[in-house]
């Protein structure tokens, strides 16, 4: 297993538990159920004190650690640790960027950490609730969303299609190949949606298929990083973000942000069907060998 967790791998490791116990051994069986039961205390307690609290030995507990693939007790302790961390990182303030900047060494790298915090900070201010609301009301009544970005950009569209056609199976992404966004938005009309992306400079292909859909009397949904972007273009939703990067080009950190705000909205209102098909996403990925489980990588050819 990795020993750098990601953010879904302590919900993974929960429903791999659930899925387990009732096939483990009875002290095996006990820890998962503390563990279930215990998340938070699990990633904070060493494992003398979690192997008391579960009333089962420590060696159960590496046991257990090796049967879901883990080396060791501290890998498993691991995701529910930095979950925990997650979780309380706003209450920890900005003392640290502020110890950076005092600094020469590290000064530099303090003002460069702080302008992404100002950036991601500032777009979420701006993504307020009702005009969040609004946009997902027009996403999840559309026939067909579209969604739309061109060069850097395009990989956020990329990431909000991938994720997003679990909440929303109607969601297109466009362009798919070589051609362009108004090639396959053809039957673009009244009940569809588009969604894009743009950042100064502003790609002339994304404001023209965003001109075509206006035309064609589609709701848009645009995310950029000012209120007008060009004359005669009159979005039904804006999401303003800050990209003021101490770079040379435009900082994606805030309209990321705003993104995964987004998703988690959308799979929300898209209930237990939506959760359905993300099981079934996972399910094929593990059936297909998608993921690395531990043992030897496959060799590449010579």
């Amino acid at each position: 297993m990795e020993q750098n967790p990601d953010p879904k791998q302590k919900t993974r490791l929960l429903e791999r538990l659930k899925a387990d116990m009732a096939d483990l051994p009875p002290a095996l069986s006990g820890a998962a159920k503390y563990i279930i039961d215990n998340p938070g205390d699990f990633g904070l307690d060493p494992i003398r004190v979690s192997a008391q609290k579960a009333g089962v030995s420590t060696n159960s507990l590496v046991r257990l650690a090796s049967h879901l693939g883990f080396e060791g007790f501290e890998g498993l302790r691991g995701p529910f640790r930095a979950s925990l961390t997650t979780e309380r990182e706003g209450g920890l303030g900005l003392a640290w960027l502020d110890r950076l900047e005092q600094h020469e060494a590290t000064e530099r790298h303090g003002r460069i950490a702080r302008n992404e915090v100002n950036i991601v900070a500032r777009s979420l201010r701006l993504m307020t609730p009702e005009r969040t609301a609004k946009i997902c009301r027009t996403l999840t009544s559309a026939r067909r969303c579209y969604i739309t970005a061109t060069r850097a950009s395009y990989a956020l569209a990329y990431y909000f299609h991938y994720v997003g056609r679990m909440a929303l199976p109607g969601l297109d992404l466009v362009p798919r190949h070589m051609g362009t966004a108004v090639d396959e938005m053809m039957d673009i009309g009244p009940y569809d949606c588009l969604v894009a992306m743009t950042f100064a400079p502003y790609s002339a292909e994304t404001l023209q298929a965003l001109h075509f859909a206006q035309s064609r009397g589609a709701q848009l949904v645009l995310i950029t990083d000012s209120e007008v972007i060009t004359p005669g273009l009159t979005p039904d939703h804006l999401l303003q973000v800050a990209d003021n990067a101490l770079h040379p080009f435009g900082g994606y950190a805030g309209a990321m942000a705003v993104l995964d705000c987004l998703l988690t909205h959308l799979v929300d209102a898209g209930g237990d069907a939506a959760q359905d098909r993300i099981r079934q996403y996972e399910a094929l990925r593990e059936d297909t060998g998608a993921y690395w489980r531990g043992g030897k990588l496959p060799k590449l050819p010579k």
